[in-house]
């Protein structure tokens, strides 16, 4: 992890990450946490170390966007306290957890994502739900709580999760969502890397040269927002996350398949 080569190697992985968190609202770790898996990090340091650069994304969108008065703080803040709690449980699992299912479910994570991205279009159009139903309400509050443990647990962010509630139950359009959703973001991601911190668990090196790039890439990803074609992005970024969610399942049926022939 220390070789000199490898340093603009995640400088550049922030970058893109920062870039395409802060545009889709989903935050960059939904990339880096598979970068850092594929290089052989156990989970408690691909999750300490990913949250750095989702922090220093949202941080930085955060700012870029409340420029532009597009975050809607009260909403913001309300889904952010329910958030805490899960993000503080998702950091101590992180511990815990087996690298073969880490891998395995943040396949399926990035799975649902890349579906999500790809056909957004024809799951939120005509699925809105009224948030005065008691049983949608539930699910709103039940899965904001689970996106808190979610970022912390695996270091990819719960946008993916408060980007669909946001536009599919309060009825936020995707130029609200994506700047909230970097809101709740920065204070989630900062509470679960202070525990992995206390814990130990980020790899400094790393995290610094993916947060420089990450936080350099927000801003640009905010100002890019309203310039490029969000369908197009969200389909190739949807084939990637599918491509990569691929590549991780193949990974664990090899290890998996090795191990019962020994």
């Amino acid at each position: 992890m220390e070789e000199f080569f490898l340093f603009p190697f995640f400088a550049l992985i922030g970058l893109i990450a920062g870039i395409l968190g802060s545009m889709i609202g989903i935050g960059g770790g939904i990339i880096i946490s598979p970068v850092l898996t594929f290089l052989g990090l156990p989970p408690p340091q691909v999750a300490g170390t990913s949250l750095f650069a989702v922090s220093s994304t949202s941080i930085s969108s955060t700012i870029a966007y409340a420029k532009s008065k597009k975050i809607q703080y009260i909403l913001g803040i309300k889904m952010a306290l329910l958030s805490i709690p899960g993000a503080i449980i998702g950091s101590y699992f992180s511990t815990e957890i087996d690298p073969g299912n880490f891998k395995i479910i943040l396949a399926i994570i990035l799975l649902g994502t890349g579906i999500y991205l790809m056909y957004k279009k024809a799951i939120i159009n005509g699925n809105s739900l009224s948030f005065n139903s008691t049983w949608v309400k539930v699910l709103f509050y039940s899965s904001t709580f689970v996106a808190g443990i979610i970022s912390s647990l695996f270091g990819v962010g719960g946008g993916v999760i408060f980007v669909p509630l946001m536009i599919m139950i309060i009825g936020l359009t995707m130029h609200l969502a994506a700047p909230t959703s970097q809101f709740i973001l920065m204070i989630t991601s900062l509470v679960g890397l202070s525990i992995h911190i206390i814990l130990g668990n980020p790899q400094y090196l790393p995290a610094v040269l993916l947060s420089v790039g990450a936080f350099t890439g927000a801003q640009i990803g905010s100002r890019l927002t309203s310039k490029l074609s969000e369908q197009k992005l969200r389909l190739i970024l949807g084939i990637t996350f599918v491509g990569i969610a691929a590549k991780l399942m193949f990974d664990f049926y090899q290890v998996t398949y090795s191990t019962s022939m020994t």
